[in-house]
């Protein structure tokens, strides 16, 4: 009787979890073609020699050899290091100072919502148009105030000195909206009674922040630092619409993306791209493990 009864439980459970994979097949499938798939195909071309219909000829670790001994590479490494360095921290600051401002009581809540999420949703492209306009020596917005202040005009983005920094502004800019909206989900979710508590013991709007909000916030704050620096080290786009290849700021502007875009698509070097591709894939896999263990130390779960 009992053999009986296993038997049907054994079969329900089977039952259950063929269901189960049946649901999620799709899934797995978008996964292996879409993202496992073409890792293993880049990490196998990063030790050949490909040609224009992926033909590979094997070049053993070549195209690892010539990475490292590539200034421009390293260049770019540096480029995107300070990128990532310099729009992480205080795109993440500027997020959270938002995101507390509009948590608070004040008129036209949704209308600044509204505003400053809209760089998210506007393409990349026209965002690039924009501020190349913006920043454009002749007759550039920014150009104009500084004329207006009595001061000579600026080539911002075609001045090596200065094109990265305006760039960082623009991909500062773009990101605030978005971390902001995930930002103030996470503190509405913070329950009012210990701010409640917290005032009739006297603590002030900043002791309640640093001591209430940002330790309740801790996992989110989490969430969007580990996001905002993936898309750091993935930075391409509005670079590359901003910077064109005749812009004598070029190459104080190209980060790892580009390097690999311009191999990859340039030079047909499918070989040698894959192979920074590979590169850029490690170093967000360091930084995001070193986040992982760091984040023990100062996220609060409870």
């Amino acid at each position: 009787m009992q053999g009986t009864t296993k038997k049907k439980i054994a079969k329900r459970q089977w039952k259950e979890w063929g269901e189960g994979y049946l649901f999620i097949t799709p899934l797995l499938l978008g996964i292996f073609i879409f993202y496992i798939f073409p890792f293993i195909q880049n990490f196998w071309f990063s030790f050949n020699e490909v040609n224009k219909f992926n033909v590979a000829t094997f070049y053993g670790l070549n195209n690892y050899i010539e990475m490292f001994k590539d200034k421009e590479l390293w260049r770019a490494l540096g480029n995107t290091l300070l990128y990532v360095g310099i729009t992480v921290p205080l795109g993440l600051a500027l997020s959270l100072f938002v995101a507390a401002l509009l948590n608070t009581k004040i008129r036209g809540t949704s209308f600044y919502r509204t505003i400053y999420f809209l760089p998210s949703v506007t393409m990349s492209a026209a965002v690039a148009m924009v501020w190349r306009w913006i920043y454009n020596e002749q007759y550039g917005l920014l150009n104009a105030a500084v004329k207006a202040l009595g001061l000579s005009p600026h080539g911002w983005i075609t001045d090596p000195k200065t094109a990265l920094f305006m760039v960082m502004i623009v991909g500062i800019w773009g990101t605030v909206g978005y971390n902001m909206i995930i930002l103030l989900a996470g503190m509405q979710g913070i329950s009012r009674s210990y701010y409640e508590a917290a005032a009739v013991d006297g603590a002030s709007g900043i002791r309640q922040f640093f001591k209430i909000t940002v330790p309740m916030l801790s996992p989110t704050i989490f969430f969007v630092l580990i996001t905002s620096v993936i898309s750091g080290f993935q930075v391409f786009d509005t670079i590359y619409m901003m910077v064109g290849k005749a812009n004598t700021a070029y190459r104080s502007t190209q980060t790892l993306v580009m390097i690999f875009y311009r191999n990859a698509f340039d030079y047909g070097h499918k070989g040698y791209a894959a192979a920074i591709s590979i590169l850029i894939f490690s170093i967000i896999m360091l930084v995001t493990v070193i986040q992982m263990i760091g984040q023990r130390k100062w996220v609060n779960y409870d």
